[in-house]
């Protein structure tokens, strides 16, 4: 008898609870029902993240109650920052929009050189599509050949602008290596720098992902029209391991060196971030995470997926704000090297 009592507030507190939790979900549901909810890129149509975002819509409403209209919208500009301050100031703050955004959104603010209008540590984060591995590559006509040239040979790159990773991360090697990158900024995302690199305009880009690219232009590095000279990565994909490709910190001539490089190579990791604003309701926040997940775990996507040759491996929305909280929670001086690292000036 004495076990009985407590046995009973036992099972009475779970049901409780389970009350509750389905009493939550019926709100989330009862709330997204009828409703549109809308995936803003930050970079123009076409381009990786874009393509990404748009297969993840075409699956997203199947998992999340309610099963509301997904539409995606493009808004390019300032590397994602346009997206990440309509996001944080403007969008309505109910779990009815959310952004695909660059890495270096999360990170600008802690090691960038320009002023944003948001706080990383303030959004809410509703998972990460893939890590990546970002590289340099350059056309097979280019005046360098290899990564160790560029240390001698001048080399003309396409990027977006400050905070993005094909501006920044060039800036870096010229920074704490000394390689010879000129960077020619204002390219709207991927697809127009690539466009840019066909046309001959540039010789190439540091900061795009390897997983996107053979898939959006698969002659390039079959018919060795392009070649990939370094990955900007800790550990690099096991595919350019295989080629041979080097890690650049394997370049760092100091400890310091390399720890500045692997917090600012860090935008890997979380490779394509999906952000949400501000004070948005838990049990929403909640809700989108785990339809996030359940996407990536669907077997029509992961399906559509293989036909397009897109790499799927998604982070939850806690474990990237937990890394987010961790980046901004490094040593000082740490960042403040990142920092100077990331100031662009053009090779004399």
């Amino acid at each position: 008898m004495p076990g009985f009592v407590p046995g009973i507030i036992f099972s009475f507190a779970l049901g409780c609870l389970l009350i509750a939790r389905a009493s939550a979900q019926d709100a989330v549901a009862d709330f997204y029902r009828g409703k549109q909810v809308n995936i803003i890129v930050g970079s123009s149509a076409g381009g990786g993240y874009d393509t990404y975002a748009r297969l993840i819509a075409r699956h997203l409403s199947d998992h999340l109650p309610g099963k509301p209209e997904i539409v995606v919208q493009n808004m390019p500009g300032a590397g994602s920052g346009k997206a990440a301050g309509y996001v944080y100031s403007v969008a309505p703050k109910d779990g009815t929009v959310m952004a695909a955004v660059f890495p270096g959104v999360l990170l600008d603010p802690l090691i960038g050189n320009v002023q944003v209008q948001y706080d990383p540590n303030k959004l809410g984060y509703v998972g990460n599509a893939n890590s990546d591995v970002y590289i340099c590559f350059l056309r097979s006509d280019a005046p360098a050949k290899t990564f160790q040239d560029t240390f001698s040979h001048e080399v003309i790159l396409g990027a977006s602008n400050a905070g993005g990773t094909t501006r920044d991360l060039p800036a870096m090697l010229n920074n704490l290596l000394g390689t010879k990158f000129r960077v020619v900024t204002g390219y709207a995302g991927s697809k127009e720098i690539t466009l840019a690199i066909e046309r001959n305009e540039v010789h190439g880009a540091c900061g795009i992902g390897w997983t996107g690219l053979p898939v959006m232009h698969p002659d390039w590095f079959a018919k060795k029209l392009m070649t990939v000279i370094v990955q900007l990565s800790v550990t690099g994909h096991p595919e350019l391991n295989a080629m041979g490709v080097p890690l650049s910190v394997q370049f760092a001539k100091t400890d310091q060196e390399r720890q500045v490089m692997e917090l600012i190579e860090s935008q890997g990791v979380f490779g394509r971030p999906y952000i949400l604003p501000p004070g948005v309701p838990a049990e929403r926040v909640a809700a989108l995470r785990k339809a996030f997940i359940d996407t990536f775990n669907d077997p029509a996507l992961k399906a559509e997926a293989g036909k397009m040759q897109l790499d799927i491996e998604a982070m939850s929305g806690n474990d990237l704000q937990a890394l987010v909280t961790k980046l901004y929670a490094l040593p000082p001086n740490i960042v403040a090297r990142a920092k100077q690292a990331l100031i662009y000036t053009a090779p004399q």
